[in-house]
C-alpha cells in the first residue's frame, strides 16, 4: 500500500520547508498567552471548558489546527503552519510541553479512550462515569475525526512524544482484533495507510505494520491485551518492540 504524500513529506521531515520567524502564533497559544481563532480561548481556557463537551469538539472544526500544529497548511485559514522554531520554543518550555498532553488526553477522551502512562503511551478505553461506547459509535461514523487523528500523531511526533503513537495505535488494534470494536474498512483504511505511518521510527514504524498485516491477513492470529501490554513493557525496557 502506497505512503500517501503528505505522510512522506513528514517522514522526511519536511525537507522543502522554511522557517518564517515572524509566525510565531502556536508557540505564543501554547505558551497561554495567544488566543485560538475562531474561537478566541487561551488554551488553558479550551483545555477546562472543552473536556466533555463531544458535541462542540465535533462540529467545531477550527480548535484543532490550534492543539495539534503540524508544518502543513489546515483548513482553518486562521491558524498557522507550524514553524521550526516554534517547535524548539515549545518543546523548551516545560510547561507548553505539559499542554501538549493535556491536549492529547483530551481528544482521547472524546474518542473513548484514556491514556494510562505518560512513560510507556499506553491507552485503554474511558472509564465510568465517562462511556466509551457512545464515543467509539461516534468515531466509526464521524469519518472527520481520522484526519484529526493523523495530524494528531504527526504532532506528537514532532515533539518528541512519538512514544505515544504505538500505544495509540496498538490499542485501536486490539479492539479490532479481540474486541471487533472500531472494525470498519474506512477506519481501517486510515489506520493502515496514514495513521500507521505517522512514526518517523523506521524499525517501530515496521513492527507495528507487520502486527495490522498479521491481523489483516491471518484469520486465527489474535493480537490480544496481554500481547498489547507485553510489547509495550518491552520498548520500555529494551528500547524496541522487537523480541528479546
Amino acid at each position: 500500500m502506497s505512503v500517501p504524500s503528505d505522510v512522506l513529506e513528514f517522514l522526511r521531515g519536511y525537507p522543502n520547508g522554511s522557517d518564517n520567524s515572524r509566525q510565531s502564533a502556536n508557540l505564543g497559544f501554547y505558551k497561554n498567552t495567544h488566543r485560538c481563532q475562531p474561537d478566541d480561548l487561551l488554551i488553558e481556557e479550551l483545555h477546562e471548558n472543552w473536556l466533555g463537551d463531544y458535541n462542540k469538539l465535533e462540529r467545531k472544526h477550527g480548535f484543532i489546527q490550534w492543539l495539534f500544529p503540524i508544518r502543513e497548511h489546515g483548513m482553518n485559514y486562521e491558524s498557522q503552519p507550524l514553524q521550526p522554531h516554534e517547535i524548539a520554543g515549545i518543546k523548551n518550555d516545560p510547561d507548553a510541553m505539559k499542554r501538549l498532553l493535556t491536549s492529547y488526553k483530551l481528544m482521547l477522551d472524546f474518542y473513548g479512550m484514556q491514556l494510562v502512562s505518560e512513560e510507556t503511551g499506553a491507552v485503554n478505553r474511558s472509564l465510568p462515569p465517562r462511556n466509551y461506547e457512545p464515543r467509539y459509535e461516534n468515531l466509526v461514523y464521524s469519518s472527520h475525526n481520522y484526519l484529526r487523528i493523523s495530524r494528531i500523531l504527526k504532532c506528537l511526533s514532532e515533539f518528541g512524544y512519538e512514544r505515544l503513537n504505538a500505544g495509540f495505535l496498538l490499542h485501536v488494534l486490539w479492539e479490532q482484533s479481540e474486541c471487533k470494536q472500531l472494525n470498519v474498512p474506512r477506519l481501517s483504511a486510515s489506520m493502515d495507510r496514514w495513521w500507521a505511518n505517522c512514526i518517523r521510527n523506521e524499525e517501530e514504524r515496521e513492527w507495528i505494520a507487520g502486527m495490522i498485516a498479521r491481523v489483516r491477513g491471518e484469520p486465527d492470529f489474535v493480537f490480544t491485551r496481554d500481547m498489547y501490554n507485553e510489547a509495550l513493557a518491552r520498548r520500555e525496557r529494551t528500547g524496541s518492540f522487537r523480541e528479546e
